[in-house]
């Protein structure tokens, strides 16, 4: 009975019609924005940063952009009016591809040894926020990671890291 009540909490969120034009295999990333997210405050500050862990959903809470010292420039110069920004670290168990989905649309940067990683690919869909964003990345190493937030209209966000699926031929 809780497995039933359990799926029936999901069903609405993954059965979302405006989220069902990705063209990637986004399934991992539905189930999680389906389920009940942490709370935690993003750093305004490398040194304050929290660690996420991947495959996990978080609510995080933004600062005032202007009050936030990145680990390096945003790679969207000209922030909005008001934005909100934050800093958070993670690591990875491998080399590999891997993705950051938000369900709000704003800047995603992912820094390694003091520089900025190129996203290789992207996409989100109007009126979804379960995810509205994702952004995907080619990481390589395990050491720790910066996920910098940036360009932001409201004050939270809920964000997850996963890796890549394998592509399915």
């Amino acid at each position: 009975m809780i497995l039933a009540t359990a799926f029936a909490a999901a069903a609405p969120a993954l059965s979302d019609e405006s989220c069902v034009d990705f063209k990637w295999d986004v399934t991992q990333e539905r189930a999680l924005f389906a389920g009940s997210a942490t709370p935690l405050a993003a750093g305004a500050d490398s040194k304050s940063a929290p660690a996420l862990l991947l495959n996990h959903l978080y609510e995080l809470r933004l600062s005032k952009q202007e009050q936030v010292n990145f680990a390096v420039t945003p790679g969207k110069k000209s922030p909005r009016e008001g934005s909100y920004g934050g800093l958070v670290t993670f690591k990875i168990p491998a080399s590999g591809s891997y993705r950051v989905a938000i369900d709000m649309p704003f800047w995603i940067d992912v820094v390694s040894n003091g520089a900025l990683v190129t996203a290789n690919d992207f996409q989100g869909q109007h009126g979804c926020g379960s995810p509205h964003k994702i952004v995907q990345f080619d990481l390589l190493g395990t050491r720790p990671f910066f996920l910098q937030l940036s360009n932001a209209a409201p004050e939270s966000v809920r964000l997850t890291i996963t890796a890549t699926p394998a592509r399915k031929l």
